[in-house]
């Protein structure tokens, strides 16, 4: 029963294998059917080309000068929008201190264009008056006579005085429908503001700012969870404000709840969130809100919740872009670049081969289909994260891969030499495994941590390329764990109670013989007895018995020095016993 339960527990590890294989394969497959997902990964910019766009900032206000604090500003938080998504291996830098360069793989959509080139115009403005998107016909104009007039000076951001003739004039001939009335994407933040929300076709008089993106500390996206604290199946954006926008939030939301409570289809109940000149959301305010953390509800599907979010967390820029020039670049050098890696990857590969085969026999042959194991493993697991988190395969990714070659087949060397280590002791292949197993697993899991340490804080503290070296060579880390735990070792339980490797053939990678082992291992399980004197050998292989001596341990030599001594003493006093003294012999008679 001791002996076949581990084979039991090897068979069923391997078929769990099995299955995270058939799971991957048939999410990668329905992605690829239904979700636009791809059974090759996605490759990055400087292995399949892509848009290189050159953005001309502007300063707010209408200014000419920017510093380098505002351009690294801007380049960092564009690296964060076009990120937010995954690793996407985009490439984005300053040119001559002025202009930005975003380069991205593939052609980018008209989504992350304009999430690129928004400018730092986000704000929170209150809904003053709201309307169809269409312009009004000229027959339809309201005469000058009956156009608004201010009666008195504003109270609050939500006042009908901000309304003037020229605002209104300016309100009936915006259309918001095609053509499209183009926006004003730095408007004064001390005054009203015409525009139109794109994505609803409405038209909106909106008061001056009151609180501005800059107060937004952080912006999440979500499923919403009802009163009871249940979680449904609408989408939401959580909004957490700095103290200070949580202080000017309480006093409009308490402003704009008054007018709920009075008219709920009043449009001044609505808080409209202003992004480069347009509204990209009018919710109402349905609460008051003291904590600074709000959430945003409507209509949300998954993709647009994460585009708000997005766009709120990472809108406030202390400039604007316009796109100055837009081309495609190819990926002729990467692709060169790209083929002498794989040559390198192949050699490296090869020759890890050879070693397996030279230094372990047919036992060489489980670590080749360790690699292969691991290497679908790998191949399933961009694939996916292609398809799910936007990652992108670089020429630095493929560098990471290549370098976890050696790191994967150092485990299985580890397991294997621990293995040996227990044959020289004297122990059977069955036991050997397992002790084997017990003292190279602690190895490998403290290298494996050495190196998903170090991938962590290089993908956290790096940029661009690095990141796709430290994600793949993270990713291998676990693909290797994995394979290690789930493969090699169940498949060596098995191996050891067949006849070939048990028995320790000479072409197993366990003969004994090689292994310095003759007078202490018998093969298949057999140990000799303490009781039991080793019978003469004719040592074939002095190499062999060399390796055995060298590998004794002290205690090990001093005991075989101390058998020499009593077997020594025990002679000479056989000896003496049967010599007479002549002398001796004449008294007695």
């Amino acid at each position: 029963m001791a002996r076949t339960r581990p084979t039991s527990i090897a068979r069923r590890t391997l078929l769990w294998l099995g299955a995270i294989f058939i799971a991957c394969a048939l999410l990668l497959g329905a992605g690829s059917t239904w979700g636009g997902a791809s059974w090759a990964p996605k490759l990055a910019l400087d292995l399949e080309g892509g848009t290189q766009m050159i953005l001309a900032p502007k300063v707010e206000g209408g200014g000419t000068a920017i510093n380098d604090d505002q351009l690294n500003q801007a380049v960092a938080i564009i690296r964060q929008r076009v990120d937010g998504s995954g690793v996407s291996e985009a490439e984005i830098s300053t040119q001559s201190g002025r202009n930005v360069v975003v380069s991205l793989p593939g052609t980018p959509s008209s989504e992350t264009r304009d999430l690129i080139k928004a400018s730092a115009d986000m704000s929170f403005r209150p809904v003053i008056q709201s309307g169809a998107g269409a312009a009004t016909p000229t027959d339809q104009l309201l005469p000058d006579d009956k156009l608004p007039v201010p009666t008195a000076a504003p109270a609050n951001g939500s006042d009908d005085n901000w309304i003037d003739a020229a605002l209104y004039k300016t309100f009936e001939t915006t259309s918001c429908v095609d053509p499209l009335t183009e926006a004003k994407p730095n408007a004064d933040p001390t005054k009203p503001l015409v525009t139109c929300d794109p994505s609803t076709g409405a038209k909106y008089i909106l008061g001056p700012v009151e609180v501005p993106g800059s107060d937004i500390s952080d912006a999440s996206y979500g499923l919403q969870q009802g009163s009871q604290g249940v979680t449904t199946n609408q989408w939401a954006v959580n909004l957490k404000f700095t103290s200070d926008g949580a202080t000017k939030f309480r006093e409009v939301t308490t402003r704009l709840n008054g007018y709920l409570a009075a008219n709920p289809n009043d449009p001044k109940a609505q808080f409209a969130i202003v992004l480069d000149g347009s509204v990209i959301s009018a919710p109402v305010s349905q609460a008051i809100i003291t904590d600074g953390n709000s959430q945003i509800t409507g209509n949300f599907t998954e993709t647009s919740a994460k585009s708000l979010a997005d766009k709120l967390k990472f809108g406030a820029l202390p400039i604007s872009f316009d796109i100055q020039s837009e081309e495609q670049i190819s990926a002729t050098l990467g692709g060169q670049q790209l083929q002498m890696g794989l040559l390198a990857g192949i050699i490296g590969l090869l020759l890890v081969v050879v070693y397996s085969l030279f230094q372990y026999r047919a036992l060489g042959f489980v670590t080749i289909l360790s690699l292969v194991v691991a290497g679908l493993l790998t191949y399933l697991a961009i694939a996916i994260l292609g398809w799910t988190a936007n990652y992108r395969l670089s020429l630095a990714g493929v560098a990471g891969l290549i370098v976890a070659i050696g790191q994967t087949a150092d485990s299985f060397i580890v397991y294997f030499e621990r293995i040996r280590d227990e044959l020289r002791e004297g122990r059977g292949l069955i036991a050997a495994v397992e002790n084997g197993w017990r003292r190279a697993k602690r190895t490998v899991l403290a290298s494996k941590a050495v190196n998903l340490l170090a991938a962590v804080v290089l993908y956290f503290v790096a940029v661009g390329n690095v990141r796709g070296f430290a994600f793949t060579l993270g990713l291998t880390a676990v693909a290797d764990l994995l394979v290690v735990f789930m493969f090699t070792h169940p498949t060596l339980q098995l191996l050891a109670r067949t006849r070939f490797f048990g028995e320790g053939h000479k072409f197993s990678g366990l003969d004994p013989e090689r292994l310095g082992a003759v007078p202490l291992y018998r093969g298949a399980g057999r140990i000799r007895t303490p009781g039991e004197r080793p019978a003469p050998v004719r040592v074939k292989n002095t190499g062999a018995a060399a390796e055995a001596e060298r590998r004794q341990t002290i205690a090990e030599r001093r005991l075989a020095a101390k058998q020499e001594q009593l077997a020594g003493s025990r002679s000479a006093g056989r000896s003496g016993s049967t010599a007479v003294d002549p002398q001796d012999a004449k008294d007695n008679n």
